[in-house]
């Protein structure tokens, strides 16, 4: 079993595949999201840090070499590039691109996993943005593990509330959108409309019920009017 606060960004176009490797990779203990394009892909870095990327190289518009070229002039996040094209020159055009290893499909998902893990022991430990603990009145969060305790208790938080949790601590006082919420969580915020975000405000209301003495006042999950959701700590 991974760590638990390894957290992976899949770029396929074909959704299927998304949601069969979001799954399996999830069943294998990671953190997923889970983007449909190179456009898609950009918007979530630009708000996220994530520890590898596992990205299609077939994809309409930007292709996945492209994208890998852009990302390493200012990105160093490992990259796995997945393609039906297993030549040799494609192989080598992927790795000249910035990609830290190659698999062609179709693979076997236990092999996905093992070349995973191999460049993630090669990188360097990098330090989670934010604080790494947050204190919310009787309650403590542990962004490194995505943990809340009260004193010696485990507050058991659904894969979902881990990673809203985990976006709204890395950065405490600042608001985050519902769009770039439903993001989070692996969703296409053009596709799901008014339900999407309603899903998001269920969701912050179960994690109220956790944290807040007061659901119905709270304290330290606010609601910012027109901005989205916003974690104040003590």
């Amino acid at each position: 079993m991974t760590a638990p606060e390894t957290h992976l960004l899949i770029v396929d176009d074909d959704e299927r595949i998304r949601t069969l490797l979001r799954r399996f990779l999830v069943r294998s203990g990671y953190f997923v999201t889970t983007a449909r394009d190179a456009a898609h892909a950009r918007r979530l870095l630009s708000g996220l840090d994530f520890d590898l990327i596992v990205l299609d190289v077939m994809m309409p518009g930007e292709d996945g070499f492209s994208l890998t070229r852009d990302l390493r002039r200012r990105n160093q996040t490992p990259i796995l590039l997945l393609t039906a094209k297993g030549e040799t020159g494609d192989r080598i055009t992927g790795l000249e691109s910035g990609a830290d290893d190659y698999l062609a499909k179709p693979f076997e998902p236990r092999e996905l996993l093992l070349r995973i893990a191999a460049i993630l022991r090669r990188m360097p430990a990098v330090e989670a943005r934010g604080p790494k603990y947050l204190s919310l009145g009787p309650l403590r969060y542990d962004a490194a593990k995505g943990e809340l305790w009260e004193g010696e208790t485990h507050i058991r938080l659904t894969g979902s509330e881990q990673t809203l949790m985990r976006r709204l601590a890395e950065t405490p006082g600042e608001a985050v959108d519902r769009p770039t919420l439903i993001e989070v969580l692996g969703r296409d915020p053009d596709e799901g409309g008014e339900n999407s975000e309603r899903a998001i405000d269920v969701q912050m209301t179960r994690l109220r019920r956790k944290i807040e003495r007061d659901p119905r006042e709270p304290r330290y999950l606010q609601t910012v009017r027109g901005a989205g959701y916003m974690l104040v700590p003590d």
